[in-house]
C-alpha cells in the first residue's frame, strides 16, 4: 500500500491532498493491467470506479449510428479516466478502450462515496478536481464536433 500512496501522492490531480485523504484512496486502490483493445468499461454500464492511468493509452469515445465510434479524446500516463463515479445515477457515459498495454490504479468509487458522505471535506476537494475533469472533457467533446461536422457551432445571442 505504500508504493500506492506515494503514486497518488505525487500525481498531479491528487497534489496538496491532505495525506489522510491520500491514504483513504490508497486503501481503496487496485492496481489492474488492460491489453489492447481491451474496454475499461462500457457507456451505459454501472459506474463504480476509476482509474489513474499508470502506463498506456485509453481512448474515450462514443457511438453514432451513421458513423459508427468516434474517439472524443485519447488519455495517457498521469491522467484520471472516469468521472461518473461521483455523479448520479452512476452510468458510464462513453466508452474507454485500452489502445495498447495500459496499467491503472483502479479505485472503488462506492466505497469512496461513502467515505465522502462520511467526511465532507474529502467529498468536497474530490468534487473540485473531478468538476475540472468534466470540464475539460466537455471542452475535448465540442472541439470533436467542430472537427467531425467541418464547421463550428453556433453561438447563441446574448
Amino acid at each position: 500500500m505504500e508504493a500506492i500512496k506515494k503514486v497518488l501522492a505525487d500525481h498531479p490531480f491528487f497534489k496538496g491532498l491532505a495525506p489522510e485523504y491520500v491514504e483513504m484512496l490508497a486503501s481503496v486502490a487496485t492496481n489492474i493491467q488492460f491489453e489492447a483493445k481491451d474496454f475499461l468499461f462500457r457507456d451505459g454500464e454501472e459506474s463504480d470506479q476509476f482509474y489513474v492511468i499508470l502506463r498506456g493509452r485509453v481512448a474515450l469515445e462514443t457511438f453514432a449510428p451513421e458513423r459508427g465510434p468516434i474517439i472524443v479524446s485519447t488519455l495517457g500516463e498521469g491522467e484520471v479516466l472516469g468521472w461518473t463515479w461521483i455523479v448520479e445515477p452512476y452510468i458510464h457515459r462513453y466508452d474507454a478502450q485500452a489502445l495498447d498495454l495500459t496499467r491503472v490504479l483502479a479505485l472503488d468509487g462506492k466505497s469512496l462515496r461513502r467515505k465522502c458522505e462520511e467526511n465532507h471535506d474529502l467529498g468536497y476537494e474530490l468534487m473540485k478536481r473531478f468538476t475540472h475533469i468534466m470540464a475539460q472533457r466537455l471542452e475535448a467533446t465540442r472541439l470533436q464536433l467542430i472537427d467531425v461536422y467541418g464547421t463550428p457551432l453556433p453561438r447563441r445571442k446574448s
